[in-house]
């Protein structure tokens, strides 16, 4: 019985060592992960989810990698991750384009979705069917002096007035609320407030940027990261992408699974609207490239030229510098 006795004890307490040694294993290898943080462009939503998958499913820990995804405060991405704030960042092409021309070092390292899916909105009352009706109109936007070379380059394709556009700055208001009062017409991505006016019964006119110059087909939004963190780190780049594709991939593969994981990150947004928006993006995310995020020079030396021909960069982007695919996963 002593014999007995004495097994079960030496067993419970190898049981217990073991048990203790696994877990200062981990915490170990938790301890040993490389803290990284990821700078959003906005409020958390569909363009962000593959990297709040990589997070859940452990991606991001089988690279070596403790991702914290931070929401934007004062500040641009591109200023905030040249200045180190963040390794890595959402931006959109605009955004690079200026900062490389005026010496911020930021490149993009991915195209998020393959094709700008963004235009000018309107409920369907206003008549508002082509850049032409802008004449006459209210405009509500940003006060960014890209949306007025959009709106002037639209209109001036269709020999319209660009100067019957009233101009109205409402910041971040509700597109619903404003066009239901303040303005007649704002520019939206038709990924998320698209697929909301579906699901609200609000039937919209959309005029797509890219369905009036190729030259708009810019890329939006953009995984960046520090001309620093490039150069000096490259193997955190290659860490974080590789786990990043492979949220990307899965929200591809599985919309519903990969808007469940968002809606579980963040529980105050919409489910039916995420679970729509992650359905519409499934088809866009990828797009027609060959694989996920690939960019092209003659894309960015497009809006770029066209950026410069506005007058909205002071100089011609060196599109080489601004962008890489060398960090995207092979076919």
């Amino acid at each position: 019985m002593k014999k007995f006795l004495f097994v079960a004890v030496l067993l419970s307490s190898l049981l217990l060592l073991s048990l203790g040694c696994n877990n200062a294993k981990e915490a170990g290898q938790e301890k040993d992960l490389k803290k990284v943080t990821v700078l959003l462009d906005w409020t958390p939503n569909t363009n962000h989810t593959g990297v709040y998958v990589a997070q859940k499913r452990g991606y991001y820990k089988e690279q070596g990698l403790d991702v914290e995804i931070v929401q934007p405060s004062e500040g641009g991405a591109a200023q905030l991750v040249a200045a180190g704030q963040a390794e890595f960042g959402f931006s959109y092409q605009e955004e690079v384009t200026i900062a490389r021309t005026m010496g911020v070092p930021v490149k993009a390292l991915a195209a998020v979705i393959q094709h700008n899916t963004s235009g000018f909105a309107s409920p369907a009352a206003k008549g508002i069917k082509t850049p032409g009706d802008f004449a006459g109109k209210k405009y509500g936007g940003w006060g960014s002096p890209a949306e007025e070379a959009m709106i002037k380059a639209l209109m001036s394709g269709e020999n319209a007035d660009f100067a019957r556009v009233e101009m109205i700055n409402i910041g971040t208001a509700d597109f619903f609320t404003s066009i239901s009062k303040d303005v007649d017409f704002a520019w939206i991505f038709w990924g998320w407030t698209g697929i909301e006016s579906e699901q609200k019964g609000i039937p919209l006119n959309f005029i797509r940027l890219i369905d009036y110059n190729d030259a708009l087909d810019f890329y939006t939004p953009l995984l960046i990261a520090s001309d620093d963190t490039v150069n000096n780190n490259p193997a955190l780049v290659v860490a974080f992408m590789e786990a990043t594709a492979k949220g990307y991939a899965d929200c591809i593969r599985e919309p519903q699974e990969a808007g469940q994981i968002l809606l579980d990150s963040v529980p105050e947004l919409n489910k039916e609207l995420v679970m729509a928006s992650q359905e519409y993006l499934a088809h866009e995310y990828k797009g027609d490239a060959p694989v996920w995020g690939q960019m092209t020079e003659l894309r960015w030396q497009k809006y770029a030229d066209w950026m410069y021909s506005q007058g909205l960069i002071e100089k011609p982007l060196d599109c080489q510098q601004a962008f890489t695919n060398e960090f995207l996963p092979k076919e």
